[in-house]
């Protein structure tokens, strides 16, 4: 009795095909899983984020500011901040921070709360 050599190529071939669709399966529910984790942890971390600087003018300033001016208030996209108090008053600086600047600062980089601690710490600046 002669054995037909596809049958085994054929099995093994069927065992892969059901291998990657259940692998298939299980990426696409751990794809869903993160998704869902990074959206819901986004919302906590945003939470989280604004009741723990909401009073804090550094941690406002290094999550909403540094990048452009700098961890050191030294400038780099923008101008730097180390005497701002010297040339703008505190309000001037809390408009600047809510409506931006035609010359590149952009609006709403703070809430209003944010920008009038802000402000508060950043006119101390002389």
């Amino acid at each position: 009795m002669k054995r037909n050599p596809v049958i085994p190529y054929a099995i093994i071939a069927l065992i892969g095909i059901l291998l990657v669709i259940g692998v298939s399966f299980i990426g696409l529910d751990q794809r869903d899983t993160l998704q869902n984790e990074e959206e819901g942890g986004a919302e906590q971390q945003d939470d989280a984020q604004e009741g723990e600087t909401a009073d804090d003018p550094e941690a406002i300033y290094e999550s909403n500011c540094a990048s452009c001016h700098g961890g050191d208030l030294s400038g780099g996209g923008g101008p730097a901040l180390t005497e701002v108090g010297s040339n703008r008053s505190k309000d001037e600086i809390q408009d600047i921070i809510i409506n931006g600047t035609d010359g590149g600062m952009p609006a709403g980089m703070a809430t209003n709360e944010e920008a009038e601690v802000l402000a508060d710490w950043l006119s101390e600046m002389k």
